[in-house]
């Protein structure tokens, strides 16, 4: 028997080009039906667990879903705002604890994240290496964007504009990293935060630039007249934020109308949550939604397009049997001559049997280990492959 199975092994080894075909093509049978529910399962447990995290989100009217993900998962490249009125009329309800999200701009390819220090303590986010952020143009870098670029506290990273040619004028800002979150295995490893304040002067609602009281300011002065100074285009806006020019930073316009993408509202009970949605039940502007029931929504979806494509890949995997058993049918027929020598020197009908045999078990349990090789990666990167297609 130990002649047959060395035998059958040998065989595979010689042929190489065939048995990895049929290698291949039953290890992806079996690998697509467990890669696709398993993606599918992890995907559906990721979401459902931070939305549930996430009672209520106050937003502009519009798409649900749009304003969940870019709470959740800071994707959206051009998400609708509100006015932070907003906010500061939620806050005086009393009706639930209120977090700012200002999520719109993006470093090195890091959505950066506009909010306050209440974000961190609802996350259960906690500072690895340096501190909090204290300052204008201070962030908190994710453990994954501190280990893919290389940065830690005392470093700097640059926001990037929306555009290439910014014909506004908001100049990309050197943002210094105060401290590296530690990880949490949640989008907030991806994510850069500033202080809401610090996304406002992003945005070019607010900036510093050389007193021109001051004598050095003499070559951007324009005009003085009547306690009036005047500016020329060659006036010096800051790039960076520091502790030198801090306090030559100020915003235009009242901060009630400066630009919020969301608002996410805590409240302590049940009734504070019935009144709240109540309040703003049939505002035309805004919506406050429930970010479980709108991903369970998404995920009724998904799982029944889950379910037709695993119907599809059974069907091709029936396909695939036929074509594979064709194919060693065809090879028996191809080798009667060997199998013919085989028993002219002795060899048994059954010895026969299991060198066949042999051969297809060699290729299906090949396959089996790569297959489950294959789902163990996929389970080990679920996260990061659906964290990665959140955020693009």
């Amino acid at each position: 028997m130990s002649g047959a199975l060395f035998l059958g092994w040998r065989y595979l080894a010689r042929h190489r080009f065939k048995s990895g075909i049929l290698i291949a093509s039953i290890t992806l049978m079996l690998f697509l039906p467990a890669a696709t529910r398993l993606l599918v399962q992890d995907s559906a447990t990721a979401l459902t667990a931070r939305a549930d995290q996430t009672p209520l989100i106050l937003g502009a009217r519009g798409s649900e879903l749009e304003l969940v993900l870019n709470t959740l998962y800071f994707h959206a490249e051009t998400p609708a705002e509100i006015e932070n009125r907003t906010f500061v009329e939620a806050q005086s309800t009393g009706l639930a604890d209120f977090i700012p999200i200002h999520s719109r701009f993006h470093a090195q390819g890091a959505p950066i994240v506009g909010t306050s220090l209440d974000y961190f303590d609802f996350r259960g986010l906690h500072v690895a290496s340096g501190r909090q952020m204290g300052l204008l143009g201070e962030c908190i870098i994710g453990a994954n964007v501190a280990r893919r670029l290389g940065l830690g506290p005392g470093d700097s990273i640059i926001s990037s504009p929306e555009t290439v040619f910014d014909i506004a004028g908001v100049y990309p800002l050197k943002l210094t990293i105060a401290g590296v979150m530690e990880a949490a295995g949640t989008a907030d490893d991806d994510a850069v935060f500033v202080d809401v304040r610090t996304s406002w002067i992003i945005q070019g609602l607010g900036h510093g630039h050389v007193d021109l009281a001051e004598p050095e300011a003499g070559g951007a002065v324009l005009s003085r007249r009547d306690g009036v100074v005047t500016a020329n285009a060659s006036l010096t806006q800051y790039a960076e934020i520091t502790r030198d020019n801090i306090s030559a930073f100020h915003f235009h316009g009242s901060a009630e109308s400066f630009p919020l993408t969301s608002v996410i509202a805590v409240p302590p009970d049940q009734k504070n949550t019935a009144l709240l949605r109540g309040r703003y039940q049939d505002n035309e502007l805004l919506q406050l939604v429930v970010p479980g029931n709108v991903l369970d929504d998404l995920l009724e979806t998904v799982f029944a397009v889950q379910n037709y494509v695993i119907l599809g890949l059974a069907i091709l995997s029936f396909a695939t049997i036929a074509v594979i058993t064709l194919v060693f049918l065809l090879s028996q027929q191809l080798r009667r001559g060997e199998f013919h020598t085989l028993l002219r020197i002795g060899a048994s009908k059954g010895y026969v049997a299991i060198l066949v045999a042999s051969e297809i078990g060699f290729v299906f349990l090949l396959s089996a280990i790569l297959a489950a090789g294959l789902t163990l990666v996929t389970r080990y990167y679920a996260m990061q492959i659906l964290q990665t297609f959140l955020t693009l």
